[in-house]
């Protein structure tokens, strides 16, 4: 039957559970013996548990149910607590930082943007927690760190976007408000703030490793898939001693781009690729405002974007003291 595999079909394992390595002396035992699930075995493997959250864990989920409490409730009051207004509404509902008035002060009214603080505080602490949880996790059961470095490369740009850019700029107002449309408003609006963020080639390049992510990846998995029936799952395997499935793939790739990726330099690839999107991006929300007020005349400037055609129009950036 696993030679007839297709993208039409899929083999899901039945037996025992797999209740992984022993944990260290000190730890909390893991909640549940587990279950198989057939649609979970759909989107990946069928087995459901058991889970182990820890002391980490479970701080990590305290802060963040307390980070989203704290937005839906004020979203939720900004409706007059009408809950048919609050489901209608929520795409376009927000809890904004402190105003420009407030500056970089630590402590703000809850009314004037404390609570923004308050929830941007338990999600950050969240999130930090969670790391340290998968860093801490992955030693215990001798694996190398490298999921924990690719969450804290995300993490980073969390931290960039709503502290540590709006404490370069000494402003709360900088940083982005909790909601789903506010926040695409948000970077609607900085990009038309500060000249166009498509000419910041930091943003370019985290675009560039974006697409080029799901590229590798997609490349990756369809790869994996035409050669499981010869075993190509057991990467491991194929990395120190080829077969027939690595072979085949990489005489595919050969062929039609003229070179390929081993077993093991794929995963680095997309681990790359993936790890450098958002550490691009930090660098350029880092820089903008900072560094550069105007990456429309920075791009002008360093030969990156053409100049606006002559209109006879004094351009006010032009004009002395204006930034550039």
């Amino acid at each position: 039957m696993a030679r007839y595999q297709n993208i039409f079909t899929q083999v899901q394992l039945r037996g025992p559970l797999e209740a992984g390595p022993l944990l260290p002396p000190g730890s909390f035992r893991r909640l549940g013996q587990g279950s198989y699930n057939y649609w979970a075995g759909k989107l990946g493997a069928a087995q459901l548990g058991p889970i182990y959250l820890g002391r980490l864990g479970i701080a990590s989920l305290i802060c963040a149910f307390t980070a989203f409490e704290i937005i839906g409730l004020n979203m939720f009051a900004s409706v007059g607590w009408d809950p048919v207004q609050f489901v209608r509404q929520l795409p376009w509902l927000a809890l904004e930082p402190p105003g420009p008035q407030w500056g970089f002060q630590l402590f703000v009214p809850l009314a004037e943007g404390g609570w923004w603080q308050m929830a941007g505080f338990f999600m950050s602490t969240s999130l930090i927690l969670w790391w340290v949880r998968t860093f801490a996790r992955a030693r215990a059961l001798g694996m190398g760190t490298h999921i924990a470095w690719a969450f804290g490369a995300g993490i980073l740009l969390i931290l960039t976007l709503g502290f540590i850019r709006p404490l370069l700029m000494q402003s709360w107002a900088e940083a982005v408000p909790f909601g789903i449309f506010p926040h695409l408003d948000w970077t609607a609006a900085f990009s038309i703030r500060y000249g166009n963020l498509f000419y910041n080639p930091f943003h370019c390049l985290s675009i560039a490793f974006l697409y080029g992510s799901t590229m590798l990846f997609a490349m990756h998995g369809a790869t994996i898939l035409a050669t499981g029936r010869y075993g190509s799952e057991r990467e491991i395997e194929q990395i120190i001693d080829r077969g027939t499935a690595f072979e085949r793939g990489a005489l595919f790739w050969r062929w039609t781009m003229g070179f390929n990726a081993t077993a093991e330099s794929i995963h680095r690839w997309a681990w790359w690729f993936a790890v450098l999107t958002p550490l691009t991006g930090a660098i350029g929300i880092l820089l903008t405002g900072t560094v550069v007020d105007n990456w429309y005349l920075w791009a002008v400037l360093h030969g990156y974007a053409p100049s606006y055609p002559s209109t006879g129009v004094v351009d006010p950036a032009s004009l002395p003291g204006a930034p550039q």
